[in-house]
Parts: C-alpha cells; structure tokens; sequence
C-alpha cells in the first residue's frame, strides 16, 4: 500500500502533463480562455490600484488586472517576452494609479531574484456579456 500511493500521484502527474504543457506553449488560447464571454471596452490610459483585487501573468503575453468582475489586459509595450505566470509581480507607483507609463519588475517566486521588468501599455477592460 505504501508503494501504491507514490506511483498513483505519479501516474496523475503524468495524465495532467499534456493538457498544461499545451496550455503553457499557447498564452494566446491561455488568455482567449479567460477572456470567455466578456467583450472589450475602450483602452484606458490607467487604472486605480487600490481597486485591483488579483493580478495574473501570462506567459509572454500579458498581464491580467481584476477589478470587480471586469478583467482588465495589460499588453506591454516592452518587455513581454519577460512574462512568466511564475513570477511576482512588483509595482511602484507615484499616487494611486497604475498608467501605461509606468514599469513593473518582475521577480522569481522561489529565489526571489530580479527576473526583467515589463513597460505597460494601454488597460482594455473586458466585461462580462450580459444575458437577453
């Protein structure tokens, strides 16, 4: 029995490792998946960072801000490539918004050592489809 639990979690490890494999190779089918249901707003220049309640990273691709039940996908304008879901973000702002100028830097979640930084561009908020 003892030798069974190890080689279960194994196997599932295994069974699990296509599908989140494919998934990391394409942040663009990622962030379409996310995006699910909502449509695009105009981009906005900033956004509030008190409002924001969760942040996620996709790989090479963007950065996602939510802010009620409004997602909104920053794309940046330089160093995107530097984009791992396996970073922490870390933001410094002079007041209370978070602008197209600004930077953010990017640090390993493990080691907790400099891993790039990104320059943001425009906020489009996407929102939910309301039901007719």
């Amino acid at each position: 029995m003892r030798h069974l639990i190890p080689a279960l979690i194994a196997a599932a490890a295994l069974a699990a490792t296509p599908a989140a494999a494919a998934e990391k190779r394409d942040p663009e089918a990622r962030l379409a998946k996310l995006l699910e249901g909502r449509v695009a707003g105009e981009p906005q220049r900033c956004i509030t960072l008190s409002n924001v309640s969760s942040s996620q990273i996709i790989d090479e691709t963007a950065i996602v801000y939510r802010i009620g039940s409004t997602l909104w996908v920053n794309r940046p304008e330089g160093g995107a490539r530097s984009l791992d879901d396996d970073d922490i973000l870390v933001t410094r702002t002079i007041g209370s918004q978070l602008c197209n100028i600004d930077t953010v830097e990017l640090r390993d979640r493990v080691s907790r050592m400099y891993a790039g930084f990104v320059s943001l561009g425009d906020f489009v908020p996407y929102k939910l489809v309301k039901a007719e």
